[in-house]
């Protein structure tokens, strides 16, 4: 009898066991399965969700100034109104919505009737607008001389049935830019916004702003093809596809209609998914642990186990979904127990990580801008001070005033070749060549710098070739160039040490070296330091190496450099020399 009760018993267990773990397999398969597809809808669904709601802001943001626009028009077709007087509300609306740049009524042939400036108008009646919003003309984005981007709002305006002029308006779109940068996906998800051509006008990754200043055409990315092929459909689209860095992007792209435009949300999708990878392993983890208890101790532990798994699940869901303040109440007392508290604790940490990474990109995004124009600005501002200064004191004689003037003439014709070159980095325009003596153009830039090395410490040297080296160039261009490479050697270089600066005749070629003994420039580092939006120092927009670089080819010359970490390192500039005695006659 003993056996066999013993045998029931086994055969009990054994049922008690089956009956716990089939429901208990069964619902991990489900689980896992569900989470599966689950996850993956509720992620892009959730993508999807900030990319129509970021799409929506923007179109109000741009269709809302337009009515503003609408209304000042209504307002100027008053009959009562003088052209003084519609002149001034134009200065008052301009100054009060901080949008608009400028607002400039015209007639119907284009003469100026009032406007916002104080001088010339410069915007003009558009040729075209293919995009029309609320009935406000608008044309393409294009990138302005602040490098930001712009467009043109026109209303062709109406009095009595009859044709009255234009009211057109240059309108920033500065706000849409902090829009998508604020619009960020876990760590490395990022917005994108294509103009209605497929220009790219806006990117939330800090490493891919270079591709909007080259006006990147991305009329071939798979989500425009998609939103193409799916007119019909309205809504967004959602797509998985290879990135430009090798890595499976999951991407959701919202059209924004009227303006035509696209917004695109990316993220990897190894991030995208990765709540539901470790889930699942954690599900696997959890069932075998499951199977192994149920089995020992049978139907009575079964339901512990399942609750924390379904709280766990239900906290995961709703965080997929994008709500971040969701938690855990699990109080097992055991791995349980821990998992819901690093889950909570997850949830705590990604609140605070998101928040201190917004704030930390627009400090860094504006603190790079503002230290770039310093460093550039800086020295022609000092030396226009310092020459006003000294052309004040009483006890100057007359030649040291004429050369405080010339200085003071030299440096504000930089900075003005400085805001040309801001404005012309997408667009440059061709460089005028003049024939020019290398010796006396580089002594300029040297002997003007000299203070600011003894400022800090270091010497500056120099070596000129016997003769005129004659070239054709363009004094001001070069003269940045020089500056440029000087002040960064100036800067890479400790107090005590010494910067060299040298020209030379090489068979046809004309050489001018800037040599330090700084720091050195790593080797990694070097293949891309002259590349925009590239730089070594902690200060600067990384404009400077590459602006000098494209002057440097304009003129047919080539930009070389040399450098050993902790020896220093040396610039190399080489230009065709010229031995035409009628352009050496000119460059003296």
């Amino acid at each position: 009898m003993g056996p066999r009760i013993r045998h029931i018993a086994v055969r009990f267990a054994l049922l008690l066991a089956v009956a716990a773990v089939v429901p208990l397999v069964a619902y991990g398969i489900v689980s896992i399965l569900s989470l599966q597809s689950g996850t993956r809808q509720e992620v892009i669904q959730g993508n999807q969700n900030v990319a129509m709601r970021a799409a929506e802001e923007i179109r109000r943001y741009v269709t809302t100034n337009a009515e503003l626009l609408k209304a000042l028009a209504a307002n100027l077709q008053d009959p009562t109104l003088t052209a003084t007087q519609q002149d001034r509300v134009l200065k008052n609306y301009v100054l009060q919505i901080r949008e608009f740049r400028e607002i400039s009524l015209f007639d119907e042939v284009g003469a100026t009737l009032a406007t916002s400036r104080i001088g010339k108008p410069r915007v003009d009646i558009p040729k075209t607008a293919p995009i029309l919003v609320d009935n406000v003309s608008m044309s393409g984005i294009r990138v302005d001389e602040d490098l930001l981007p712009s467009t043109l709002f026109a209303i062709h305006m109406m009095r009595l049935g009859e044709p009255a002029g234009w009211l057109v308006g240059q309108f920033s779109l500065e706000e849409m830019w902090r829009t998508v940068d604020r619009i960020r996906i876990g760590a490395h998800g990022y917005a994108l916004v294509l103009a209605s051509n497929g220009e790219l006008v806006a990117h939330g990754d800090p490493d891919k702003k270079a591709m909007v200043a080259q006006a990147r055409n991305m009329s071939e990315h798979p989500l425009v093809a998609a939103l193409r092929a799916g007119r019909d459909k309205p809504g967004p689209v959602a797509s998985e596809y290879l990135g430009d860095n090798g890595d499976t992007e999951l991407g959701v792209a919202a059209t924004m209609t009227p303006l035509g435009w696209t917004l695109i949300v990316e993220q990897p999708t190894r991030e995208a998914y990765a709540n539901a990878g470790v889930l699942r392993r954690q599900l696997l983890i959890t069932i075998s642990v499951a199977l192994l208890a149920m089995i020992s101790a049978g139907y009575l532990f079964g339901r512990q186990f399942i609750r924390p798994i379904l709280a766990l699940k239900r906290g995961t869901q709703a965080l997929a979904a994008g709500q971040l303040d969701a938690r855990v109440d699990i109080k097992t007392g055991d791995e349980f127990g821990d998992l819901g508290q690093a889950f909570n604790t997850m949830g705590e940490q990604l609140i605070e990580l998101t928040e201190n990474l917004k704030r930390q990109e627009r400090q860094a995004m504006f603190g790079r801008i503002a230290a770039g124009l310093v460093h550039d600005l800086s020295h022609p501002i000092q030396n226009i001070g310092n020459s006003t200064r000294l052309l004040l004191r009483d006890d100057v004689d007359a030649e040291s005033r004429d050369m405080f003037r010339r200085t003071i003439e030299r440096e504000l014709g930089t900075l003005k070749h400085f805001m040309d070159e801001l404005r012309n980095i997408v667009k440059p325009k061709p460089i005028e060549r003049f024939a020019m003596d290398v010796n006396a153009s580089v002594m300029d830039i040297v002997e003007s710098m000299r203070a600011e090395g003894d400022r800090v410490g270091v010497a500056l040297e120099t070596h000129y070739a016997e003769g005129p080296l004659v070239i054709e160039g363009d004094r001001f261009a070069l003269g940045r160039v020089y500056r440029n490479l000087i002040t960064n050697a100036i800067q890479a270089t400790e107090q005590g040490g010494r910067v060299t600066v040298s020209t030379a005749r090489t068979g046809n070629r004309v050489e001018i070296k800037v040599d330090d003994t700084g720091s050195g420039i790593p080797p990694e580092r070097l293949s891309a330091i002259f590349e925009e939006f590239v730089t070594t120092k902690r200060r600067g927009l990384g404009l400077g190496l590459a602006i000098s670089k494209r002057i440097v080819e304009q003129l047919d010359g080539t930009i070389t450099v040399e450098s050993q970490v902790g020896r220093g390192t040396t610039f190399t500039l080489r230009f065709p020399a010229s031995d035409d005695q009628s352009i050496h006659a000119a460059a003296s």
